[in-house]
């Protein structure tokens, strides 16, 4: 029981950097600004939720992909056949397909050859180097010509991959600082902009394909016409044929007109560009002529004069806005493929900043809470496991600076939470020291033999958490998986504070003072430990309560249900604050108004605040952020002191994605912590466990069901930990139970199992308490970004605490007894069976 001091070198140096890691996270930015450029200077970036911004997933649209290369095989084949004097009767589109008809069959060898010419190598996947297109020859005179899958999954890869850069170029030209764009998956782009408030114009920025074009204009109903309108719905016959494309572009600038002092954009071309429009005004004098973005005209000008200076001017009665975003547009060149938004979320500066206030105030109280706890459970001993919690924290910050992690709301949730679960361990090292002291053991025996028995049950604990953790940052997204990183990180950097930091600094002051014993005292008297409180006579009892309560919460899940939040429902979520109490009725009145379908309202957190919420629209894209732009101006109008705080817009696909992920999360996670236990202990633990754990999910659901709470992403987090936290509780329990087994190999199960119940209850009674106070300031003050996590979670703790005496035990007895009852059947039945067999040989 000697420290090496190689090891107490080793922590104190892993201390100090981690110190020396964090401590820019409280330093004042013009401070360190002038520290020396050898010490740290980073810090952890902060989400969204908490500086304010948007947050955009956009998708590269699969069918206009497609169907962009199957008109571009069209006009290509018709193209090389014609070049090669291939004489054809018909080529044709069918669906996805180019069909070639040829007029003499004895060609379709050659036609096959100069198709294939058409085709490029797949790029990407298993397939590399294969042929994007797949020609077959369904008769002698006709040839199919169709993109292959894996072709379509490389043109797609592609387009994401160019369209970052576009992305990119596009958020550069307006100016947005330390923007995230990032590839999500095979076909989504993820953009997040700090800072930036107007989802209007983000999505108009990011959303448009911005292939601008040229055209003449043709007579309505002719050959080769398509009838394409402006923003203010004028109709123009623009002829089919590009006689200019947008990529000869080198130049756009947004301008105001001399004359009409209007806001337009300026544009130039390349050296081909020029020439070629300076051709064409040339011999169309007289004529309009249509600037198309998108299939949409920008303006359609008749040519006066010849332009050949290789620039042009675009007027359109735009707003300064507008036309900068126009120029950016057509700077930062057309995006590959057309992107839709499939997820918006929008939270102001001033949101975010109430944010970090509620999360640093609610976070502070919460751990000063469990400090005070921790040093009237174990006095001057308390001071300890308060130092190692500190050290705790501060790794924290300085493992989350160190990977980059991004802090959330959820983030912090999981911070005070893993603060929580590390006192964990310490209350049971505390409660194993006490009870070998007990045994009259001396210093360094209760503190090596303490150790060794906490050791196995806290890495069980901590895996099954740990268990919830990656799950939920594999299925999650955004804030739940910062919630998983920061709760993960805790877990790991418990081990170290809780266990290896603690035992050496015990044993460095039992040796400095040269203790007899480690006498650990409570600062008030309650005392669990000489128990015998025979809790399995009230097994029938715990088990139908919570079989009644559990059925109950069933049927709350079927009525009145769940209230889905917008993650799970889709549709539109805006949070609005007033300067006075809302007044809801009025709200609901004026925005019944607007033919957006369903419109609810719903107080929360305080009379000021309301949750606006709105299905999803028909109509694509250009439906929703007209429905947002609606929303925001019939609530102005309402009220104008009213301002939007925060956006949600979520697909359908989003939504659905979000929840198959949330509820498979739940599922897998279960499944793992069930074979996790089966492998360390035996099977009627791990039934024992998982039906336990249905049970105390199943009251979870009920819970907010019956409270109302949104039923979101964050609420599946809350589902998940607190499953972890359940089975973490249950391990603990267990492991006594276990233990006990090969103590009291005589002793009869239920005597054997309440013996174990006893033993435990001061750990489960101080470590349930001890996270409940880590979660309730958050539930309390937290907001509503956690309200979902912080409320159900505490709700939870109780829950899981009082389902390891009176739901997990009882049912590993009946598991046990009717083993034992098998076992001795089955020993009855082969006795009888060799003694039948014996009868014969005595006659």
């Amino acid at each position: 029981m000697r420290n090496s001091p190689w090891l107490v070198t080793t922590y104190l140096v892993i201390i100090f950097l981690g110190i020396l890691v964090a401590l820019p996270n409280v330093i004042p930015q013009p401070t360190l600004d002038r520290l020396p450029a050898w010490l740290p200077h980073s810090r952890v970036s902060l989400g969204l939720d908490l500086r304010g911004g948007s947050h955009l997933v956009l998708e590269v649209d699969r069918g206009d992909l497609i169907n962009e290369r199957v008109q571009s095989l069209l006009q290509e084949s018709r193209r090389v056949l014609r070049e090669k004097n291939i004489t054809t009767t018909a080529i044709r589109r069918t669906g996805d397909t180019v069909t070639i008809a040829l007029r003499d069959a004895a060609q379709r060898g050659a036609a096959v050859t100069e198709l294939q010419t058409l085709a490029n190598p797949v790029n990407f996947g298993t397939t590399v180097g294969a042929s994007d297109l797949a020609i077959t020859t369904p008769s002698d005179n006709t040839i199919s010509v169709a993109q292959t899958e894996a072709g379509i999954n490389s043109h797609i890869t592609a387009a994401v991959d160019q369209s970052l850069e576009i992305i990119r170029q596009r958020v550069d030209q307006v100016g947005v600082a330390e923007p995230t764009i990032q590839r999500i998956g095979s076909d989504r782009v993820l953009v997040q902009l700090p800072g930036e408030q107007d989802p209007t114009r983000l999505r108009q920025l990011l959303g448009s394909t911005a292939k601008m074009s040229f055209h003449l204009l043709g007579q309505q109903g002719e050959a080769g016409v398509t009838m394409l309108s402006d923003e203010r719905g004028n109709q123009y016959p623009v002829l089919d044929r590009v006689e200019l494309s947008g990529d000869r572009l080198t130049d756009a600038r947004a301008a105001f007109d001399q004359q009409t002092n209007e806001p337009v954009v300026n544009f130039r071309f390349d050296s081909a560009g020029a020439n070629r429009f300076a051709q064409i005004t040339q011999q169309n004098v007289g004529r309009p002529f249509a600037i198309v973005l998108d299939n949409k005209v920008l303006s359609a000008p008749v040519i006066r004069t010849p332009i050949t200076g290789g620039s042009g001017q675009i007027s359109g009665g735009f707003s300064v806005s507008e036309a900068n975003t126009l120029s950016a547009l057509l700077r930062a060149g057309a995006l590959p493929a057309k992107l839709t938004v499939i997820e918006e979320r929008t939270v102001g500066a001033d949101l975010g900043a109430d944010a970090i206030q509620m999360g640093l105030y609610s976070g502070l109280v919460g751990f000063v809470l469990v400090a005070v706890f921790i040093l009237v459970l174990y006095g001057t001993w308390g001071l300890l496991a308060n130092l190692a919690l500190l050290v705790h924290t501060i790794l924290t910050f300085s493992a989350l600076t160190l990977v980059g992690a991004t802090l959330t709301l959820p983030g912090i949730a999981g911070i005070v939470l893993g603060i929580g679960l590390a006192v964990d361990a310490n209350v049971l090292i505390n409660e194993r020291i006490r009870e070998e002291t007990r045994k009259g053991r001396g210093a360094f025996a209760a503190i090596d033999v303490g150790f060794n028995r906490a050791y196995s049950t806290i890495v069980d604990g901590n895996m099954t958490a740990l268990i919830a953790a990656a799950i939920l940052f594999y299925f999650g997204s955004g804030p739940v998986r910062g919630f998983a990183v920061t709760m993960g990180l805790g877990l790991i950097i418990s081990m170290f504070t809780s266990v290896a930091f603690v035992r050496v600094t015990m044993i460095a002051i039992a040796r400095r003072y040269k203790l007899k014993v480690i006498n650990i005292q409570s600062m008030f008297r309650f005392s669990p430990y000489d128990k015998h409180i025979q809790f399995m006579k009230a097994r029938f009892f715990g088990v139908a309560v919570s079989a009644i309560l559990s059925i109950a919460s069933v049927g709350l899940f079927f009525y009145p249900g769940l209230n889905y939040g917008v993650d799970f429902r889709g549709g539109i979520q805006m949070s609005v604050k007033t300067q006075g109490p809302a007044d809801l009725a009025k709200f609901r009145e004026g925005l019944n108004t607007l033919d957006l379908g369903e419109i609810t309202l719903q107080s929360f957190g305080d009379p000021n605040t309301i949750l606006v919420r709105a299905q999803r629209q028909e109509g694509g894209e250009e439906a929703q952020t007209a429905a947002v732009t609606k929303l925001k101006d019939e609530v102005v109008k309402i009220d104008s002191t009213a301002t939007v705080q925060g956006t949600d817009v979520i697909g359908p696909k989003v939504s659905g994605e979000l929840a198959i992920a949330g509820f498979l999360s739940v599922f897998i996670a279960s499944v793992a912590m069930l074979i996790y236990i089966w492998v360390r202990f035996e099977w009627p633990f791990a039934v024992g466990a998982i039906v336990t754990l249905v049970l105390d999910v199943t009251k979870l659901v009920g819970f907010f069901a019956i409270t109302g709470l949104d039923f979101n992403l964050t609420a599946i987090a809350a589902v998940l930990t607190m499953v972890g936290y359940s089975v973490n509780d249950k391990v603990v329990v267990y492991d006594r139970m276990r233990e006990n087994m090969r103590l009291y190999k005589s002793m009869p199960l239920r005597e054997l199992i309440d013996k174990s119940i006893n033993e435990t209850l001061a750990r489960s009674l101080y470590t349930n308490a001890t996270a409940f106070l880590s979660l309730l300031p958050m539930a309390i003050w937290g907001g509503s970004a956690v309200e979902s996590f912080a409320v159900p979670m505490a709700f939870g703790i109780l829950v899981a605490g009082a389902s390891s005496v009176f739901i997990a035990a009882p049912i590993l007895l009946f598991l046990g007894d009717w083993r034992t009852r098998h076992k001795a059947q089955a020993e009855a039945a082969g006795e009888k069976a060799v003694g039948d067999g014996e009868r014969p040989s005595q006659a």
